[in-house]
């Protein structure tokens, strides 16, 4: 590890990889916020998946102040972020075979929405499966998802393919395998990961690109407001009560 405090070289890994996908990124995140604008305004649901701490970002777009009414958590219980006990239990769900189709076909999706879905490696069963099967149900998927791994590991899918092979559009976070941006002569394991603060950037430079499309077509982007702030309240029931069938994290 060259020069620096560690917490400056962290900030300058992390820069450095936002600046990356700001540049390499540009089309895939603008054709992503385009269908993501495209999906609202035919009347669609957006829904966003991630297991484990890709879950962080995911979760990061709903509920948000700032941020889209219409965004959907598509939660699997044991595997949205470290909350179950094991917290190993969650990474040992992602290898299952068939987790995933049980919990597209007792969600609220429907052909005709959109998901993204979240996947540092994109190796594991639970995240192919998830893009395979919510194709086949008619839904479009957005992948976000580092293409590295693709040709540096094995998946662990039946078939052989990453979740980048079955995504109508995929947005590479550019983490190296491993997710561990420093190195230091005193610790013996590679540590500081950064796909959360890439992987969460991504998700609110599509989210922002998709909230300024619909506006370009005359359409109000259903965005709420923080609650903290003066009106926020209103605004929001306002948002919840004229957008109510497409949101899912309220009864």
């Amino acid at each position: 590890m060259s020069d620096g405090t560690p917490a400056d070289l962290f900030f300058d890994a992390a820069i450095g990889l936002l600046q990356r996908v700001r540049e390499e990124e540009a089309e895939p995140i603008a054709a992503a916020g385009n269908l993501l604008a495209d999906t609202v305004a035919a009347g669609g649901r957006l829904f966003a998946f991630g297991a484990g701490h890709s879950c962080l970002a995911a979760q990061d777009v709903v509920y948000r102040a700032g941020g889209l009414a219409l965004m959907n958590l598509l939660a699997v219980p044991g595997v949205v972020g470290v909350d179950v006990t094991p917290a190993t239990l969650g990474s040992a769900l992602e290898r299952v075979d068939g987790l995933a189709g049980a919990v597209l076909d007792t969600s609220p999706v429907r052909s005709g929405d959109a998901l993204v879905i979240i996947s540092l490696s994109g190796r594991n069963a639970l995240p192919v499966e998830m893009a395979v099967n919510a194709r086949a149900l008619g839904l479009k998927v957005i992948g976000v998802t580092s293409v590295a791994y693709a040709s540096q590991t094995t998946s662990r899918h039946s078939s052989g393919t990453f979740l980048k092979d079955h995504c109508d559009i995929v947005l590479d976070s550019k983490i190296a395998v491993g997710d561990a941006e420093l190195t230091l002569d005193t610790i013996p394991a590679p540590f500081a990961p950064a796909s959360t603060v890439v992987t969460a950037a991504l998700m609110q430079a599509v989210m922002a690109t998709a909230a300024a499309a619909l506006a370009d077509r005359g359409i109000e982007p259903p965005l709420l407001r923080s609650g903290n702030v003066d009106g926020g309240h209103e605004w929001n029931r306002r948002v919840m009560r004229e957008y109510g069938d497409r949101i899912f994290y309220r009864h």
